[in-house]
């Protein structure tokens, strides 16, 4: 018998998104792929994708990559969650963390204990309860065989990119310098047959993978797959991104600051801060964006700020006939809750969970774009929902996200949280009852009912209860070394980056 061929993968455009889409392939499927991957040094990646969450470690763990390589070869930091400020009234404050609440039960979660406890003058903060959110405010953090800590990390996404590519070259990815001048399509199926670069070179495939960015290259200028737009909802599209000296101690959470127009991040690397400022055109003109980014700095900058178009949306299709769109030419959710990367790699992981090894079919197809867009519209909703949940009326801005219609399926969440107290999550929902129930209430928002069961516990046995879980999480916290001492004893930068 003759072997069977290798089935030929052009992944186009590269970036973080295009090496880790070639790095997972080449990882585990890379015995029976031939993988090219054709990118041009001409073309500027946005490169800003510099926070992520947990699923994350997930991912790298699939792909076997150490920890601490990975860490010092992107200027990373650890990060317990993200600090929003000014968000439900300018002034307010609280954190997202990455951790569970509290103990639960199978009746019902662990807020609803505390709701009952609260109501008869004690239980303290609900903040207090997560082990999470507490080292994070501390400025906290270890890792290890023996950490209980759910982390994710910031780090720089350009060099991350470079990373992969290493990574991915040492599992058989071949890389192709050039530009993309023509996509070639069979002219009776539609499907795309080869990438006609600027030097004449034509590159043949079975599958094409397109990481070329919000262009959509492949998706959509040569397939025509259509885009919906979110801007009603989320109406934010631009960021301006800078880089700027560090400043102070290294805290291992993300900041999103809200403004009259938006909001800013601040993101800790190991050498350098990554700033931004998100927000709206038809409220912000460019030039003043500018001016209000650079006025909120607190330390020099080192790069000039650069300006980043986006629209909210999704792709219709994200598999359409032989081409899968992965990273933002799939869509874009701005980066407010940092999924991007979580989106390409959840994708790419499930494109290897599907791959077509007998042939791409439109039952394969549908069921991948199906999934896809269940996951990235449970992340709208969530995006969303930091915004509906907004006492701010100092702006056109604010007073339009209090006042917007939002998706029914976000509607059902939130009246279902005033009324009886349940936050819940879907099978497949990337944000669990924890995300929901710290953001809900960080915006303010507050049950009118909950579930009955601490009730059924004496008041004695219950404080006793919550005494004793709230004395572990400070000694477990008080136990902890400073971020950013236990950055430099685990993976600090040799050089600078």
């Amino acid at each position: 018998m003759s072997p069977m061929p290798k089935m030929r993968v052009i992944i186009a455009g590269g970036g973080s998104a295009g090496w880790c889409v070639a790095a997972a392939l080449g990882r585990h499927l890379g015995p029976r792929l031939d993988i090219t991957l054709v990118e041009s040094e001409d073309i500027g990646i946005v490169g800003v994708g510099e926070a992520t969450i947990p699923t994350v470690r997930t991912f790298h763990r699939l792909l076997g990559i150490d920890e601490r390589d990975f860490m010092r070869a992107s200027n990373a930091t650890f990060k317990l969650g993200i600090a929003f400020e000014n968000w439900a009234r300018d002034g307010d404050r609280y954190i997202h963390a990455f951790g569970e609440i509290g103990k639960s039960n199978w009746m019902a979660p662990f807020h609803h204990f505390w709701l009952q406890a609260r109501s008869e003058g004690y239980g303290g903060d609900l903040e207090d309860y997560c082990f999470e959110l507490q080292a994070a405010e501390a400025g906290k953090f270890q890792t290890g065989p023996n950490s209980r800590l759910n982390y994710a990390y910031h780090f720089d996404a350009v060099l991350y990119g470079k990373f992969l590519r290493t990574f991915s070259e040492r599992h058989g990815v071949k890389r192709l310098e050039g530009r993309i001048e023509r996509v070639e399509q069979d002219p009776d199926t539609g499907f795309i047959t080869a990438l006609s670069l600027n030097d004449d070179r034509r590159i043949e495939g079975d599958l094409f993978i397109d990481c070329t960015g919000f262009r959509g290259l492949l998706i959509e200028e040569a397939l025509k797959t259509g885009y919906d737009d979110w801007s009603h909802w989320l109406p934010t599209d631009r960021a301006l991104a800078v880089q700027t000296q560090s400043h102070g101690p290294l805290m291992p959470y993300t900041r999103a600051i809200a403004h009259g127009d938006g909001w800013r991040w601040r993101i800790p690397l190991q050498n350098r801060v990554g700033n931004g400022l998100v927000y709206c055109s038809q409220t912000l003109s460019d030039e003043d964006a500018r001016t209000r980014l650079l006025g909120l700095l607190d330390t020099p900058t080192l790069t000039e700020p650069r300006l980043i178009r986006y629209q909210t949306g999704s792709r219709r299709k994200v598999w359409n006939k032989n081409c899968v769109a992965l990273g933002l030419s799939s869509g874009f959710i701005e980066p407010l809750e940092s999924t991007s990367i979580h989106l390409f790699q959840i994708g790419v992981t499930r494109l290897i969970q599907f791959f077509p090894f007998g042939g791409i079919t439109e039952t394969l197809a549908d069921h991948y774009n199906q999934m896809s867009r269940n996951e990235l519209e449970r992340v709208r909703d969530f995006v969303i929902l930091h915004y509906k949940l907004t006492e701010r009326d100092d702006s056109e801005f604010w007073r339009n996200r209090r006042d917007m219609d939002i998706p029914d399926t976000l509607s059902h969440r939130i009246e279902l949280f005033r009324d009886t107290g349940h936050a819940w999550q879907a099978p497949d929902d990337l944000f669990r009852v924890d995300s929901w129930l710290q953001v809900l209430r960080g915006q303010r928002l507050e049950p009118a009912r909950w579930h009955h069961l601490g009730a059924m516990m004496s008041r004695p046995q219950a404080e006793t209860a919550f005494t004793g879980l709230k004395r572990t999480i400070d000694q477990a916290v008080a136990a902890l070394p400073d971020h950013e001492a236990f950055l430099k004893s685990y993976c600090a930068l040799t050089e600078p980056a």
